[in-house]
């Protein structure tokens, strides 16, 4: 055999070996990546020109920053379409608001305009924080904690914080009034994910890993009560507590937990007459007695739910807004949904409230599938947020929790509650954009 052919035997054999090697190296990552997608067969990745589980195309510059040109359309489409509903609700429950003295000086189309200029600004903020790496909120968690803590001191001095309906809640920016407590769930799911990645080698140890966490939740829930908003504190507590138990705090300190804030919430109730008043009225709503004091919206509420029936009145046709169901357009839309388009309505918004929160569950499982816990716990926080305030809204516009002033999500009339949401939704948006960076073999 001549040199020149063994060399060509030689090189077709190394040739072989490198291209089963790459065979074998292209078979175990389709095995990986099929167990961390869910769903996704490795047969179904064989020959496509989606070969890895990722729908949408996006770049990634020399510097590892990832550049968004692409995005999860049927989680995007589910936020919108709550939105644009919320938008039709909010026109139809404060229409006729200009016939009632209070806002005689008001145009018909004031509150529709005052929230489409809001969700016009959350709409650019979002885009805004939609290309800042989540390693930045990382690693300035502490900070922005800080900062909130900061709003809540501020909105209680008088001069700063403005007073509504005898509580100290609002800072006027001009544009809009800012909601401290808003700004303060968003900061707490970003800090008590960023506080569990720093103490992950503390999880058994309650002293180092739960006494810290549970203390910055005292305070924030101190300055809260002050205002007062019971019903901010309670979602923010849930957030920090959902947090530490996803973080894998152990599951005694955890019902530990649960039962201090348990017994504070019932000292809070017991030495509260107003909090006190309202469960008491909960309990018995159709006393007259309640049904014209603490129950008042409740009645209303419930009366507006019973005349929508299963298909409703019609769009635009309930009665309850016109003046009987006080903060229509805000802490109870839901009534007003259900009476204008029924029990089919009102399972729509359930129904895409729970597509949404379950699609945020699954990115942050993924992050952390990728070991990204910071991402993950911080993605898991903000569907604990958007769950529980969602639950006790409906909750109270169906008599089934006590009334809380919560609004109802990207829905209710609100400027601080829809920029603070999509800039939590903007959030998690940028977990799945790195999650598919990732995947495809690049840098988040």
């Amino acid at each position: 055999m001549s040199a020149r052919s063994a060399s060509t035997t030689a090189h077709a054999h190394r040739g072989g070996r490198v291209h089963a090697a790459w065979a074998m190296l292209r078979s175990h990552l389709r095995g990986r990546l099929s167990s961390v997608v869910p769903g996704r067969s490795p047969a179904g990745l064989e020959g496509s020109s989606q070969a890895l589980p990722v729908r949408d195309r996006f770049e990634l510059r020399s510097s590892g920053v990832t550049r968004v040109t692409g995005f999860d359309q049927a989680f995007v489409a589910v936020v919108l379409a709550l939105m644009a509903l919320g938008v039709v609700m909010v026109y139809s429950a404060s229409v006729a608001l200009p016939d009632n003295p209070k806002f005689a000086r008001y145009a018909a189309t004031h509150f529709l305009s005052r929230h489409l200029l809001s969700i016009g600004i959350a709409t650019v903020a979002a885009l805004l924080v939609l290309q800042i790496p989540l390693a930045w909120w990382e690693k300035y968690a502490g900070h922005l904690f800080i900062l909130a803590l900061v709003l809540l001191v501020l909105v209680l001095i008088p001069g700063i914080g403005k007073v509504v309906n005898f509580s100290r809640r609002w800072i006027p920016l001009g544009v809009m009034n800012f909601q401290p407590s808003e700004y303060a769930k968003l900061a707490m799911a970003i800090y008590a994910a960023g506080y569990m990645v720093r103490k992950m080698d503390a999880r058994e140890n309650f002293v180092r890993a739960v006494w810290p966490m549970a203390m910055a939740v005292l305070v924030v829930g101190l300055l809260l009560l002050r205002q007062p908003d019971m019903g901010a504190f309670i979602v923010i507590a849930t957030i920090s507590m959902g947090v530490l138990f996803l973080g894998g705090v152990n599951s005694r300190m955890f019902f530990l937990i649960a039962a201090m804030a348990i017994a504070a919430l019932a000292m809070i109730i017991a030495f509260d007459e107003l909090r006190r008043g309202r469960i008491l009225a909960y309990l018995d709503p159709w006393d007259p007695a309640n049904a014209q004091g603490k129950a008042y919206q409740l009645t209303h509420s419930l009366i507006a739910f019973g005349r929508g029936g299963l298909f409703g009145q019609g769009l635009g046709s309930s009665v309850e807004k016109l003046h009987y169901l006080p903060e229509a357009h805000t802490d109870f839309l839901l009534a007003v949904i259900g009476e204008e388009l029924g029990l089919v309505g009102v399972l729509g918004v359930i129904v895409g409230f729970f597509w949404m929160v379950r699609r945020i569950v699954n990115i942050g499982r993924q992050a952390i599938a990728l070991d990204r816990v910071f991402a993950g716990l911080m993605a898991q926080g903000i569907a604990i947020w958007f769950a529980g305030q969602a639950f006790i809204n409906m909750g109270v516009n169906l008599g089934v929790l006590p009334t809380k002033g919560l609004t109802l999500p990207l829905m209710s009339f609100g400027g601080s509650g829809i920029l603070m949401n999509l800039i939590a939704l903007a959030l998690v948006l940028r977990v799945d954009v790195e999650n598919r960076a990732l995947m495809r073999g690049g840098r988040a």
